[in-house]
């Protein structure tokens, strides 16, 4: 009698699963970036004291740039379906680079191998 179309169930965390998924990437993505300037610049004490300490940082990165994709899921991504994703892209691009930057080519540890304390390897067109 009163029985509609039955509609399917809500999921209360709307874009974990992108937000699991590109936020590791992005973690993984700068842990290495990270480790490879530590490496070129001869920062640090020895590689496997380098390592620790990126793995240490690996799920920190992680949750920190899973909780925007899931947030910006949540928010807008019934009504505007593409927004979340180019929000969230520029939201990791933005936190990679700022992250390399910021732990990768640290200011205070003067080295002869990086000028500028800049990895030879790091793009000109990007700010360090």
């Amino acid at each position: 009698m009163g029985a509609g179309p039955s509609r399917p169930p809500s999921r209360p965390v709307r874009g974990a699963g992108s937000g699991v998924l590109l936020g590791g990437l992005t973690a993984v993505g700068s842990v290495a970036a990270i480790g490879r300037a530590w490496a070129a610049c001869d920062v640090g004490v020895n590689a496997a004291a380098n390592s620790m300490t990126l793995l240490f940082l690996v799920p920190l990165i992680w949750i920190a740039t899973s909780v925007p994709w899931v947030i910006l899921h949540s928010t807008s991504g019934r009504r505007h379906p593409r927004t979340p994703l180019v929000a969230g892209l520029v939201c990791s691009l933005w936190f990679a680079w700022f992250l390399v930057t910021w732990l990768g080519m640290p200011d205070s540890y003067p080295d002869p191998f990086c000028p500028g304390n800049v990895p030879p390897w790091w793009p000109s067109y990007l700010p360090a």
